[in-house]
């Protein structure tokens, strides 16, 4: 399987929640009817897709703070571990390591805590110290936290420090920071590049990241970015219609049949439910088939997922 496919497979998965790898698999989906209004003059202009590009590395290459805005982050033990020769690439010559450890030795979590290295273009961050009901072992929660709080704009780069069991879920940590959409009046849309690079502890030791690990983090952080853009964006902007075209963009690039049951047609086929809770509408509702066949397959899987944009059941008044 190629990257790409990968990339797709798991940007569906993340989204619709219908997949699977199997020999012959359907995936379906029904999609409920939206309510369509007219949108405010005063919001006009401001939705707009973001334009923050997220790309992972596994080895830490050379960057001045002056050019591109660093953060160091990592609970504390984590951070203790690492040495000021790991991260000297990253701070062009601007801090040195007596500056770098007191640094360290300074932060004093309470959950979190932050110490600025160089202006506000360095910065080492401290994750919470204990881990809770409310916080994963991994502190993934208050990483996003974090990261939004010291973003400087513009071109920069992000070094999680952790451990490797840790590497994935503080990846997509990363990607929640940076939606692609936003329907802020002072959501400037400029174009920015944040760039992940990992320090992994390892018996107390700093490895890298493998191709492998990255490629998967690459197609998932897609995934995580569609669905809360497609969650993020109001009905106005993401209705059935365009639901059914993300899925027919994943069709094109997994080379997949796909079989679109909108409209009357639902009720003619007898698939009364989702026709009676989305007939009300503008758009009208649909089910999604995406289809995979492989010759000679010996067992037959199908995942069914639910797409709900608006239900409108309750405009449409039963006459029984």
């Amino acid at each position: 399987m190629s990257p790409k496919s990968l990339t797709a497979i798991l940007k569906w998965m993340s989204t619709y929640a219908i997949l699977s790898f199997s020999p012959h698999c359907d995936f379906l989906f029904n999609v409920h009817c939206s309510w369509t209004w007219t949108t405010n003059k005063k919001r006009q202009g401001f939705a707009r897709d973001t334009m923050a590009t997220l790309e992972f590395s596994g080895t830490l290459t050379p960057s001045d703070p002056f050019e591109k805005a660093v953060l160091i982050i990592g609970q504390l033990k984590h951070l203790a571990k690492i040495k000021f020769q790991n991260v000297q690439c990253k701070l062009g010559g601007r801090v040195d390591a007596e500056t770098f450890d007191a640094s360290i030795s300074s932060l004093h979590p309470a959950p979190t805590d932050q110490c600025s290295l160089w202006l506000n273009s360095a910065t080492v961050a401290a994750l919470p110290l204990k881990c809770s009901r409310h916080n994963t072992p991994s502190r993934c929660h208050s990483l996003t936290k974090l990261v939004k709080n010291c973003f400087a704009g513009g071109q920069e780069y992000i070094v999680i420090v952790c451990e490797r069991e840790n590497v994935f879920a503080s990846g997509l940590a990363v990607a929640r920071a940076l939606p692609l959409y936003s329907a802020k009046s002072n959501s400037s849309g400029s174009s920015r590049k944040v760039t992940v690079e990992f320090l992994v502890i390892e018996d107390d030791k700093v490895v890298q990241v493998n191709e492998e690990e990255l490629q998967c983090l690459r197609a998932a952080s897609n995934g995580v970015r569609l669905a809360a853009k497609i969650v993020d964006s109001p009905c106005s902007e993401m209705n059935v219609h365009h639901f059914v075209q993300e899925a027919e963009e994943v069709a094109r690039e997994l080379n997949v049949s796909i079989n679109v049951i909108s409209g009357e047609d639902l009720k003619t086929k007898g698939m009364g439910g989702i026709y009676g809770v989305g007939k009300a509408a503008v758009s009208p509702p649909a089910m999604v088939i995406l289809s995979h066949l492989v010759p000679n397959s010996i067992e037959n899987i199908a995942w069914v997922g639910k797409g709900i944009v608006f239900d409108t059941g309750g405009l449409c008044i039963k006459t029984k």
